[in-house]
């Protein structure tokens, strides 16, 4: 079985999700016939899942628009969250049918997804059992790498995992980042600097995170050209 992979670059958020939504609808009918996995940047946004506390936004609409910040309610699962550029940004479309049909193992799987990507790297990192995500802890104490948050109809999925790899994190003051007082936030570039591990560069993140999704879902990638995307 394969899995397409289809890098957008940096692409508005609201013509990702309206992929994402035009690739499901085509993996439900069949006429997407694997499992896609799309990889994209987003210029800054922030999306508020369906479990979002109003308190968890600390910045009105009005003041994120003047400072370049697009707000977005979305459907995907959890709190509040954040994109910007340096961050990679995938977009699992995968038919769990094929695979199990369980979301709670899915989300598992996505966390092993960036944690074996992020261990070809040599960068260690964990979960933390009640907070999906992924996160690196040490005697500095435990920092938030990777956010996940999904949807899924008739067991195929959308939205997916925002990995911080080279971001500024700035986007992430005006949030209660996924809705987790006291979280901080961190990127690959950061973690592996503290740990003296080389920095990679972006695109071999983007590689290596390619190849966890592979790894754990058991799938051949095959990558589609950008500029020749199916006609969802």
């Amino acid at each position: 079985m394969l899995l397409y992979t289809l890098d957008l670059g940096l692409t508005p958020y609201d013509d990702a999700w309206a992929l994402q939504k035009r690739a499901a609808a085509a993996r439900i009918s069949g006429a997407l016939d694997e499992d896609l996995l799309i990889l994209v940047q987003h210029p800054p946004v922030v999306t508020l899942g369906r479990s979002t506390k109003p308190a968890h936004l600390l910045a009105t609409p009005q003041y994120l628009e003047a400072q370049g910040i697009q707000l977005r309610d979305v459907e995907r699962g959890g709190d509040v969250t954040v994109h910007e550029p340096g961050q990679l940004v995938a977009y699992p479309i995968i038919d769990l049918k094929r695979h199990r049909k369980d979301l709670h193992w899915y989300l598992r799987q996505v966390e092993g997804a960036v944690m074996h990507g992020l261990a070809m790297l040599g960068l260690e990192t964990s979960r933390v059992a009640g907070l999906t995500g992924v996160w690196r802890e040490d005697a500095d104490g435990r920092r938030k790498l990777a956010s996940i948050g999904v949807h899924a109809r008739d067991w195929v999925t959308w939205h997916g995992v925002a990995l911080n790899v080279e971001n500024d994190l700035r986007t992430f003051d005006h949030t209660v980042p996924c809705g987790i007082d006291g979280v901080t936030m961190s990127t690959v570039a950061r973690e592996c600097a503290n740990a003296e591990l080389p920095v990679p560069a972006f695109v071999d993140v983007q590689r290596a995170l390619i190849a966890g999704m592979a790894a754990v879902f058991a799938l051949t990638p095959t990558p589609l050209a950008p500029s020749h995307p199916p006609a969802w």
